[in-house]
């Protein structure tokens, strides 16, 4: 009885599904979209009965309003009691007789509406954003409910220079040759804008930086952030013009 309850007790409406596209930078500090989507409203002709004007729909005789039907079965174990929704009302407890021109019956028309859309800040690609009763009505009758949810899939475009994973960080830094042999100070990109960094003398290539809170900040607490790791390419000069290749010769000949 239990879970027949359940089953037949006030039915939520169905979830309607959108997708929006934003950029990486948008992910990072959160953005409001509008979407145009189509809902279900209450239809104003019939105030959502679904019967003509006039007219009132009418106790399902079969059921009596109740919108289920009970039959008994004989088995080898005995009288076996079933209780299914009623199908002549599909459990809505009533019966139209004169349907609504305008909704024909269903006591709804399609309507296009914007929809304002908040994405948190620090959102990833592929996950979700639940906008509550913005889906389906729920079943009118006995068994009507609220409204379904609106799912929101978000995808995160890609960046030219940074990528994600989880709440960190990663990109690659450009430094010249004599910047990583004397070291000093270098601007490098974060999703904040540029930051100065102090390089130390003789830092090689593919060195790993870690600059602390400049990664993507949490859902639950958008003031904790993951880090930004840069990894420092050392450039080697092309197109050198003949003092450069010779204060290269000099330099080599003094490093021994």
């Amino acid at each position: 009885r239990g879970g027949d309850a359940r089953r037949n007790g006030p039915r939520q409406g169905a979830n309607l599904r959108a997708g929006v596209r934003i950029t990486f930078d948008d992910a990072i500090r959160g953005v409001d979209k509008e979407l145009e989507i189509t809902l279900k409203e209450e239809c104003k002709t019939c105030n959502g009965s679904g019967a003509k004007p006039g007219t009132s729909p009418e106790t399902c005789p079969k059921c009596k309003g109740t919108g289920q039907v009970v039959f008994t079965q004989q088995s080898m174990f005995g009288t076996v009691r079933n209780v299914q929704t009623c199908p002549d009302c599909n459990g809505s407890g009533q019966i139209i007789r004169n349907k609504c021109s305008d909704c024909s019956g269903t006591g709804y028309i399609k309507v296009r509406k914007r929809i304002k859309v908040p994405i948190p800040a620090g959102i990833d690609n592929g996950q979700s954003v639940r906008i509550r009763e913005k889906g389906e009505p729920g079943e009118p009758g006995i068994n009507g409910g609220p409204r379904g949810d609106l799912l929101v899939n978000v995808t995160v475009s890609r960046h030219p220079k940074f990528q994600r994973q989880e709440y960190d960080i990663y990109s690659t830094e450009p430094i010249t040759f004599a910047q990583a042999a004397l070291g000093g100070e270098v601007k490098l990109n974060t999703v904040d804008g540029e930051v100065l960094y102090e390089v130390k003398p003789g830092t090689q290539t593919d060195t790993r930086i870690r600059l602390k809170g400049k990664g993507v900040p949490s859902l639950r607490n958008k003031n904790v952030r993951g880090d930004h790791y840069v990894t420092l390419v050392v450039q080697v000069p092309t197109n050198l013009n003949e003092d450069a290749k010779e204060a290269l010769r000099k330099f080599d000949e003094a490093c021994g």
